[in-house]
């Protein structure tokens, strides 16, 4: 709004006495001046409104007054502080706070209202799925069919929208900077370590994008146990990705990179941007001990908003790289279920690979401390984030 806003202003004025004191609002074309702006107001909506909604939490008493699962067991010898009557449900402070920074500082177009619904689609399902642990008061919620075919149902819809409509991307002459050819973003995507870009079927294109929208989706959802955990890891991946899609969305940069150039992507940055700003303020409620829970409320369109934003610059398997913590979250509760089944109709009784699963409650089993296994996450985080962006020029 305030891009359109300042443009309106400076029509107005042209050829009046006010063109020339208006003239800074030019500032606002530039993506990096509204990437700015929006990471601040995102940063400060959270720290003002992040008080207010706690209480309303509480109030209204969408909390958690139950033991989570891995504190049921009693063998988390580390653990000094219950999670019980924490408020959950907080990630309405951080999609709230990400839609209306966006709204506010980007030039709206396909790939921004098509990220924006998505989020609030996946923020509405993880909405129902927390309230439904609060009415059990145990950590069943939802049905995993229901949320499934939720989440199918929009990647699907996704990948046939981006399949059938006119977003597409080129490639860029490195000596000439002319786009020399032009990609849809479901059958086209980029290998990390290897330079040109792979054709795949329309088919395939769109098992991919729904692998990785729902994937991303789930894997952040299975990170989120340990205060801080998700959020943290996902603010790392973010940077990743305001980084990629500004490069991704400037013909020059793209070309000297030898990445798909995606006219529109660097709007994708402004709102990576007031994702990170929206981040860094729940974290600063989140950090152990939270006084507040994201809940799937917030992990669900988090995760999902990566996974968009990765299809939408032909970057899906550069997301595994840079999430890995992620991705090792989710394949533990996979391989775990996995070998427990097998091994029970095998041997008569379920065996487990870890301690517990998802990966973070293996190490707290362990004898870690909470902060301990964040941290610690936080800096394998880090690892991938900066091999993931090497891969750019390590091609």
């Amino acid at each position: 709004m305030i891009y359109y806003l300042s443009q309106w202003l400076l029509e107005q004025a042209q050829g009046t006495p006010w063109a020339e004191h208006l003239s800074p609002l030019r500032v606002f074309r530039y993506i990096t001046t509204r990437t700015a702006g929006a990471a601040l107001t995102a940063l400060l909506l959270s720290l003002w409104l992040g008080p207010r909604v706690i209480r309303w939490l509480k109030r209204v008493k969408f909390g958690q007054d139950y033991e989570d699962r891995a504190a049921a067991t009693g063998e988390l010898p580390a653990r000094v502080l219950s999670k019980r009557g924490v408020p959950t449900m907080g990630g309405i402070l951080i999609i709230g706070v990400l839609q209306f920074s966006a709204l506010l500082w980007t030039q709206w177009n396909a790939m921004v209202l098509l990220t924006l619904l998505s989020v609030a689609v996946l923020c509405g399902l993880g909405f129902y799925d927390d309230y439904a642990k609060i009415a059990k008061q145990n950590a069943g919620g939802a049905a995993e069919a229901v949320k499934l075919v939720v989440q199918f149902a929009l990647a699907f819809f996704v990948g046939v929208y981006l399949w059938q409509s006119p977003v597409v991307s080129y490639l860029v002459d490195p000596v000439k900077g002319q786009l020399v050819d032009k990609q849809s973003l479901v059958t086209t995507f980029v290998a990390p370590f290897y330079k040109y870009p792979l054709e795949i079927g329309a088919l395939a294109g769109l098992l991919l994008v729904a692998a990785t929208i729902v994937g991303s989706s789930n894997a952040v959802n299975l990170t989120d146990g340990l205060d801080g955990l998700a959020i943290g890891c996902t603010l790392i991946v973010s940077v990743v990705f305001l980084f990629l899609t500004y490069f991704a969305g400037n013909a020059r940069v793209a070309g000297y990179l030898q990445i798909p150039y995606v006219p529109g992507a660097g709007e994708l940055t402004v709102i990576c941007a007031a994702l990170i700003g929206a981040g860094l303020g729940f974290l600063w409620f989140n950090c152990h001990p939270a006084q507040v829970f994201m809940g799937d409320t917030g992990s669900l369109p988090l995760g999902g908003a990566l996974g968009l934003v990765a299809v939408l610059i032909h970057q899906p398997l550069l997301l595994l790289l840079a999430g890995g913590v992620f991705v090792a979250e989710a394949v533990s509760v996979l391989a775990q279920r996995g070998w427990f089944k097998y091994t029970r109709r095998r041997y008569g009784e379920g065996r487990r690979l870890f301690r517990m699963a998802p990966l973070h409650h293996h190490f707290e089993k362990m004898g870690w401390y909470e902060s301990q296994v964040t941290t610690r996450f936080y800096i394998l985080c880090l690892l991938c984030a900066v091999v993931a962006l090497a891969t750019l020029k390590l091609r």
